[in-house]
């Protein structure tokens, strides 16, 4: 089983029990507002979400994490690396994403998982390269894809719902872990 240990964070595979912490997660419509079309997801939805997930991990060697507080073991949301297929400027590329619970955000947690998932990157699976996209007003995230050193490389219309995405890479040879 594949676990990763910060400071304050597990990264760990997917367990039954997870499907109903992220669900309440999915269903915050504010959290939501950044992925996909906005629209909070069902239990079902989110169930099949960490399905997705771990059958990525299986044919892909990586996936999403589900991050968990190391003191407490809440749930505090899901970061990890996935083969993207939209927008068009990096399908078929390994992209970084996260979602936190609302009441996570602002504490450096989505930074702190996404530093190790790079390193993850770069250590375990030997990745040369990671992307990331994010809507332009996405503040939050344009500020932890600066952290993680990440460089803008353009813009791309999300192909689905048409709002507009900043686009993010690194080059993890050079990587600073």
């Amino acid at each position: 089983m594949t676990e990763i240990r910060t400071p304050r964070l597990v990264l760990r595979r997917w367990l039954d029990d997870d499907a109903v912490p992220l669900s309440e997660i999915h269903a915050d419509p504010v959290v939501m507002e950044r992925i996909g079309d906005g629209t909070p997801r069902s239990l079902e939805e989110t169930a099949q979400d960490i399905e997705t997930w771990e059958e990525e991990w299986d044919e892909e060697g990586f996936g999403m994490f589900a991050v968990e507080l190391l003191g407490s073991g809440e749930l505090v949301g899901a970061v990890g690396l996935s083969v993207a297929d939209a927008p068009a400027e990096i399908a078929g590329q390994v992209a970084i994403s996260w979602r936190l619970g609302r009441v996570f955000w602002g504490q450096g947690y989505a930074s702190e998982a996404a530093h190790a998932t790079l390193e993850f990157a770069v250590q375990d699976r030997g990745l040369d390269r990671v992307v990331a996209v994010c809507r332009t007003n996405d503040g939050a995230s344009v500020n932890v894809l600066d952290k993680l050193g990440m460089q803008t490389e353009g813009t791309a219309q999300h192909p689905a719902h048409g709002y507009d995405l900043a686009v993010y890479g690194i080059d993890l040879t050079q990587y600073q872990e």
